[in-house]
């Protein structure tokens, strides 16, 4: 790697949040397929979990990173890159598939591709969603909007809430 240029950071440092970060998200992974694992033939769930959890936390990180108070320059490559690349994976849930496919369990491996892509958009939507209702209500001091209160029940007129 070239020596940073004048006015720009050494990129050492992000390269070693990625790698520390994918140590730590790869080991949670095993572990996790470890204490779960997926006998043949079955339903991959621990992978199906892993993935759509992981496409939860990166839609909070998403938002949280690029609506929230700026952090830190190497959160995003720790978190995002380094740990959540290393814990989700797109190659075990290929291998899944095949070998789903492979046991005569089409059904299982179509409902399995099917069902993890569309887990793992509402996963992506619903972490970047909450976390930006959670970053407006902050950004609010906590205070709750007449917006917000609509699906609260009704106060009995002349009541204070």
């Amino acid at each position: 790697m070239a020596a940073a240029r004048p006015g720009h950071p050494s990129q050492w440092p992000v390269l070693a949040a990625v790698a520390l970060g994918g140590v730590l998200g790869t080991l949670a992974r095993y572990g996790a397929t470890e204490v779960l694992p997926t006998r043949p033939g079955h339903y991959p769930w621990t992978v199906f979990g892993i993935n759509a959890l992981g496409c939860l936390l990166i839609g909070v990180l998403m938002a949280a990173v690029n609506e929230g108070p700026p952090p830190h320059r190497l959160v995003r490559p720790f978190l995002g890159i380094g740990v959540l690349g290393g814990f989700t994976t797109f190659s075990a849930y290929m291998a899944d598939i095949r070998a789903l496919l492979a046991e005569g369990a089409a059904a299982t491996a179509a409902f399995y591709c099917l069902g993890s892509v569309l887990a793992g958009l509402a996963g992506v939507w619903l972490g970047t969603a909450a976390t930006r209702a959670l970053l407006r209500r902050a950004a609010r001091g906590g205070n709750a909007t007449p917006d917000d209160r609509e699906d609260q029940e009704e106060l009995p007129e002349g009541a204070q809430p």
